[in-house]
Parts: structure tokens; sequence; C-alpha cells
């Protein structure tokens, strides 16, 4: 890779890092927001789940739009300083509404994160690169495990969950000064070559123009390999993040963690083992099955229904050391498919529907998943208590590990479909200036 990729690869997975970090930190700093402001799991569920997941969602569409017409660069940079500051901001929070507010805020901010970076990359990188390099800005979540969990968890023990909040606001802002700097945006020069640089010319640069929603809905929709991801990522939304979010109040309160030694074992799960788990999923896929979409798919099946029976031991293991073991096969397993799945997300569109796919996938999932997955684990949390006390959590969140199973059974069926629909997006994107002669190209 150029030395220019490999510097927008890695700022963009810096800047993906510090997306994720205040959600990772906000599930390790529930117990003492819920404490300290007098709330219930039913609130805290709201709060972190359908409160954020409405503004995040909603919001991701028009800027999807925006990406797929004009400065990515651009985009990048405003919305990263923007949901930095409403970070720093929660810190001023004194009631369940106004810290409603901020993370309203930060959900705008956002939502402009993953449908302009995933965009950049496939332009920057072709098909048979691409596994490898989403995989590589993927990277980015595992960092925002060990930053979220680790420095939230040690940071809240010892100066509290405001300080907390107003220490992960800084440093997003000093990464969007540094994108409006440093990142180029290709489309602003005609003829320009994303994967070498300004100096070469593109054949490939005189792309159709953007295609409108309607055209892209219906694009999309015709498409039976992206109707089966959409469908398995919005039940993934539902059932993943309901565990994710409240899976550091589980450990808290069912096998009495402190928040820094929490912070220290999630970090340790979450960020290594997802790293190397990501690294290694991405590269097996460029390298045995580059130009084989199907394969990873079923294989991405493979893997979930094995994580569902992980994380069903996660809830039932008798001891703390046990469930963190169980729950590091799980997150090798589900970080390991992040790069081929996005990678393929990616190649069965055409480039110019690219942002917008991505938008329309964590719209639903969010709204879905991000906004009733939490609220309704603490909810359920809540009817169970009466039956099981302090363990409710633990019963909640198993009762919400199946859901791995219909992820995984959409992840096949988008298999048996996939190489047609390549096909067909790419000789959508190249037909209707050359008679579909660059059907042969990688996009």
């Amino acid at each position: 890779m150029s030395a220019r990729r490999n510097y927008l690869l890695a700022l963009l997975t810096a800047i993906l890092a510090f997306n994720y970090v205040d959600r990772f930190a906000l599930g390790v700093l529930l117990q003492d927001i819920k404490v300290d402001l007098g709330l219930t799991d039913t609130q805290l569920g709201f709060l972190t789940g359908l409160a954020f997941a409405v503004f995040y969602a909603v919001m991701g569409i028009p800027i999807a739009r925006w990406a797929d017409r004009g400065n990515r660069v651009t985009i990048i940079s405003v919305t990263v300083a923007l949901w930095s500051v409403a970070v720093g901001a929660c810190a001023l929070a004194r009631s369940f509404s106004q810290l409603l507010l901020m993370r309203m805020g930060v959900a705008v901010g956002e939502a402009g994160c993953y449908p302009p970076a995933l965009s950049l990359i496939s332009d920057y990188f072709d098909r048979a690169e691409r596994p490898r390099a989403v995989a590589r800005y993927m990277l980015g979540i595992c960092l925002a495990f060990g930053i979220g969990y680790f420095a939230a968890g040690w940071l809240d023990q010892y100066y509290g969950w405001r300080v907390t909040f107003l220490a992960l606001g800084i440093p997003g802002v000093l990464l969007a000064i540094l994108a409006a700097l440093t990142l180029y945006e290709p489309r602003r020069g005609k003829g320009v070559d994303a994967r070498t640089g300004p100096e070469t010319e593109n054949a490939e640069s005189a792309s159709p123009p953007t295609p409108s929603s309607k055209e892209v809905l219906r694009t999309l929709w015709a498409n039976g390999t992206f109707r089966h991801i959409f469908l398995a990522f919005s039940v993934w939304g539902f059932f993943g993040y309901g565990i994710q979010q409240w899976l550091p109040a589980f450990f808290a309160r069912s096998h009495g963690l402190s928040s820094g030694e929490l912070g220290t074992w999630l970090a340790l799960v979450n960020g290594v083992v997802g790293f190397f788990a990501t690294l290694i999923g991405g590269e097996l896929a460029s390298r045995y099955a580059a130009h084989n979409e199907r394969l990873q798919l079923q294989a991405i099946s493979v893997v979930y229904t094995i994580c569902a029976v992980m994380l069903m031991g996660v809830y039932l293991a008798p001891s703390y050391r046990l469930a963190f073991a169980l729950l590091a096969i799980y997150v090798a397993g589900a970080f390991g498919a992040n790069g081929p799945l996005f990678a393929a997300t990616q190649t069965i569109v055409p480039p110019r529907m690219r942002a917008m796919s991505i938008s329309l996938m964590y719209f639903f999932c969010n709204l879905i998943g991000m906004g009733l997955g939490p609220l309704a684990v603490g909810a359920l949390s809540d009817a169970l208590r009466p039956w099981a006390g302090e363990e409710s959590m633990r019963y909640a969140l198993l009762a919400f590990c199946p859901g791995y199973f219909w992820c995984a059974w959409h992840f096949w069926r988008a298999s048996e479909s996939v190489a047609r629909d390549i096909a067909a997006a790419r000789f959508r994107e190249s037909s209707p200036d050359d008679g579909g002669l660059a059907i042969c190209r990688s996009n």
C-alpha cells in the first residue's frame, strides 16, 4: 500500500476508535451514573438506546446522501468535532433530561463517521484488497474497547464519571483538525486515482452522476444479498447492542467487579483479542477468498452460530474468569467477521451507492437495535427482579443470546446470491457509459 493510503487508513481508524470510545465508556459508567443521578435500569436503557439511536439513525441518511455527492473529508471533520464537543459536555449534566440532550448531540455527530469513511476506503482500495483494508479500519473498534473500557474504568474509579467524559472528548477535536488539514478527497480532482495519488490519471474517474434516492432504494431492495445482510445487521443490532451495552453492568452486579477491574478485563478481552481477530479475519479473507464473497459469507454464518453458544456460556459460567474466557472466544469470532462483512457490503453495490447502503443498514440497525435493544434488556431486567433479585440482569442477557442464530441464517442466505449481485452491481455502474465493457474492472 502507498504511503497516502496507509496514512488515510491510520487516521480513519483513529477516528473510528474515538467514535466508539464513549459508547463503551458509557457502559462502564452506567452504574455510577445510576447512583449519582438516581436513575432506573429502564431510564438507562432509554438513554443508551432509543434516545441515542433515533438521532443517530435519522441523521445518518442525509449525511450519507451528502457523502455520495460531496466532500467526504469535510463531512468527517465536521462531525468528529461535533460529537467530541458533545461527549465532553456530558460532564456538565445534572439530571436525566440534561444528560439525554447531551447524548442526542453525540448521536448526531457520530452518525457522520461510518458512511463517508467506508466510501473513501472503497475508492482507495480495489475488490481484492478491500477485506484487508476494511478489517484494518475496523481495528478502530478494538482500540475503542481498550481505551473506552480501560481508561474509563480507572478514570471513573479515581476521578468520577464527569471527568471521564471530559477527558474522552478532547482527542476527537484534535483528530477533526488533523483530518481537515491532511486528508485528500479524490473527487476534487478529475482523473485522480485515489490508489496512487494525484499524479496518476485514472480511467475510471469519469463516474456516472449520483443516482436519486428513489433509484438507490429500488436498486438496493432488488439486491437479494444486500437484503439479507441488511436484515442480519438489523437483527444483530437488537440483540447485540442490548448485550453489549449491559455487559459491564452484568459483571459488576453478578461477579462484584470494581470499575477498574472491569475496565481492565474488558479491555484485554475486547481490545487485545478483538484486535488480532480483526486483523487475521481480514487477512484470511483477502489471501484465501479475495474474489469469493460466497465463501466469506458462509464462514461468517458459521462464526455467528458459534458466537451464540459462547455468549450463553458467558452468562451461565459460575466464575468471572470462565465467563471472560468464553467471552474471548465470542470476541474472536465476531470481530474476525467484521472486515469481510463490511467489504462484501461495499462490493455488492455500485460505488455511488456505497455510503447510502451503509447508512441504511445503520439506520435500521440503530433504530431497532441500539434504540430498542438496551431498553428491552433494561426493562426485562426490571421485570425479572422480583424473581431473580440482583441476578435479573444475567437472565435478561441470557434470553438475548439466541438472536445470533437468526443472524447466521440471513448470512447463509446472502451467500447464495452474492456472486450474481456483484456482477449486476458492476455491470450497472459501467453500462451507462461503455455498454458494459467495464464489467471486467475490479470496483
